[in-house]
């Protein structure tokens, strides 16, 4: 079998382990594999040849090393387990951290459409996958290879024709329980484990909008979606269970041959004399303990694809290198000269484009645009035409090429989190932690007193509600859930006033509100902002007052056009 690592190389040598621990458990399990087949050989010889009832002598070095083999195989497996399992697990701490600090490097943008739920078994679940490359693939294909090339040299020292049937045996149940392996299990492992994200992808958003789907009735089409997928999966995990049954029944029907053949070559010689009886009945008790043994390659065979699928799976979310077009998180942060702001902040944008990887289109085509000190701007436009890439480009989430400047500073220039503390987004969907409304502001300043926050409160219009809340100390609901699209979004608010951003990007901050208080948040989202002297980019494809705004731009395909 051809195995290709090209795409998932760096996550696979990443989930390998290194060092004497590992080391420790490939001898171990080695030395184990060896000691059962020298017990079941030892133990052969030993039966046949007190058969011959030689004096009690002859048989002690023998009985010894039965014992030893015995004991061995038992300790020795034990310290297999123990020490390969250490080293994986640890391995796996290096995988895992790898992975987030991979996560948190291109995390927004470089994610694209991946969803949370699949975004979560991708990183837990294909990440775990991992540790069987150590454990159930490499382990054991180099003790059964180790093994496999020792017994075939010691049955060739007692007699050369059995060690060549061994041989061919061995070949034939590596390749054909390999073929078996593949053909029955033609369906790709990276389509089950992709069916499996799909699965937790569903389930995720049936859980976060369990009472739309209840009260528009389609709840029982969601549920027998997701029952339909999840019966895939299952199928595909009976089938996989089905090949590594038939595996097991193929290899030891040839170990059953290869005990046979050995048997036939070989009675000839001991009828002539030319081989010793006990000698050829060790030749004929090590295949079949050796199939025990390397009966476990078809399976790590079958393992190999799985993990492999896993590796390409969290490969694609978090590959090695950036993706073209995001902008990494540098190694070492800001400091606090990068990040300390001084007054107000002019933004330019000269031919700004920005291109998404592997788009051949640019998202945000050649845009000038001008953001002066304390004004209001609304940039508006059909979905899907460049105005939530255009702020991921202001907040340096992806890269750009053009001119980027603040206060004429060209933005490539800066560190990321010095654009950032520049310019501030309220995004779309804004994130609420399971704390308190206090928790959830100190978030964006931690001297700030009680005073400022309730104050901070107050600006954007959430005083009444913090008082008949019941104070700092209210809690907000896991991801917000105590809270409404608008108020969710005036607590962003918030936390940026806190922050003292000089350069405010509100993103949709109406689109999870009715329609009849849209106004409403919009007039307390701006006035609080403005008040403050912040310049103010509102990025909306609803109508936006007029008397709110300073300028309105429109984008279309891509590119500013007249309002």
């Amino acid at each position: 079998m051809r195995v290709d690592l090209h795409a998932d190389a760096s996550v696979l040598r990443l989930a390998l382990p290194h060092g004497a621990g590992w080391a420790k458990a490939v001898a171990a399990g080695t030395t184990s594999a060896l000691c059962a087949v020298a017990l079941l050989a030892a133990s052969g010889y030993l039966i046949t040849r007190a058969a011959e009832q030689p004096p009690i002598l002859y048989l002690t070095l023998v009985m010894v090393g039965v014992r030893a083999f015995a004991l061995g195989r038992a300790a020795l497996r034990y310290v297999d387990r123990l020490a390969g399992h250490d080293a994986s697990f640890r391995q796996l701490a290096v995988v895992r951290t790898e992975m987030y600090r991979r996560l948190a490097s291109i995390a927004p943008a470089g994610l694209g459409r991946t969803g949370r739920g699949d975004l979560l078994t991708r990183l837990v679940t294909d990440t775990d996958r991992l540790q069987d490359l150590p454990i159930r693939v490499v382990g054991p294909l180099v003790s059964a290879g180790v093994v496999a090339v020792l017994s075939v040299v010691a049955v060739a020292l007692v007699w050369w024709p059995a060690a060549l049937v061994l041989l061919l045996a061995l070949g034939a149940a590596a390749v054909l329980g390999t073929v078996v392996t593949l053909a029955v299990a033609r369906r790709s492992d990276r389509e089950t484990a992709a069916e499996r994200g799909r699965v937790a992808d569903l389930v995720l958003d049936t859980v976060r909008t369990l009472d739309v789907f209840a009260a528009y009735g389609t709840l029982p089409d969601r549920l027998a979606t997701i029952a339909a997928l999840d019966d895939r999966v299952t199928r595909a995990v009976r089938r996989r269970a089905t090949v590594e049954s038939l595996v097991g029944a193929l290899v030891g029907l040839l170990g059953g041959g290869a005990v046979v053949g050995v048997l036939a070559v070989g009675a000839p010689a001991v009828v002539r004399g030319a081989l010793d009886g006990p000698l050829w009945a060790l030749a004929v008790f090590v295949p079949l303990a050796l199939f025990e043994v390397v009966g476990g390659v078809p399976l790590a065979v079958l393992t190999l694809r799985r993990v492999r699928a896993a590796a390409e799976r969290v490969e694609q979310v978090v590959p090695a290198a950036v993706p073209a077009g995001i902008v990494p998180e540098p190694d070492e942060p800001a400091t606090a000269d990068e990040l300390a702001v001084d007054g107000p902040v002019t933004v330019a944008l000269r031919d700004l484009t920005v291109r998404w990887p592997g788009a051949g289109t640019p998202a945000v085509d050649r845009v000038d645009l001008d953001l002066r000190p304390g004004e209001v701007v609304v940039l508006t436009g059909p979905s899907g035409a460049g105005k939530s890439t255009l702020v991921d480009a202001l907040v340096r989430f992806v890269d750009h090429e053009g001119s980027y400047t603040l206060d004429g500073v060209e933005a490539r220039r800066l560190h990321p989190d010095a654009v950032r503390a520049r310019v501030g987004l309220v995004e779309q969907d804004p994130f609420v932690f399971d704390q308190t409304v206090r928790q959830n502001l100190l978030f964006a300043r931690d001297t700030a007193t009680d005073a400022e926050l309730v104050d901070a409160l107050e600006r954007v219009g959430l005083g009444g509600w913090l008082a008949r809340r019941g104070g700092l100390d209210a809690p907000a609901g896991e991801r917000g859930t105590l809270l409404s699209g608008g108020q969710a979004h005036r607590l962003a608010l918030a936390r940026a006033l806190l922050h003292a951003f000089p350069v405010l990007v509100l993103d949709e901050p109406t689109a999870d509100v009715d329609p009849d208080l849209g106004d409403a948040v919009l007039r307390d989202l701006v006035g609080a902002a403005r008040s403050a002297g912040r310049t103010v980019l509102v990025v909306s494809h609803v109508p936006v007052p007029a008397d709110l705004v300073d300028r309105t731009l429109r984008m279309r395909d891509g590119r500013l056009v007249s309002a």
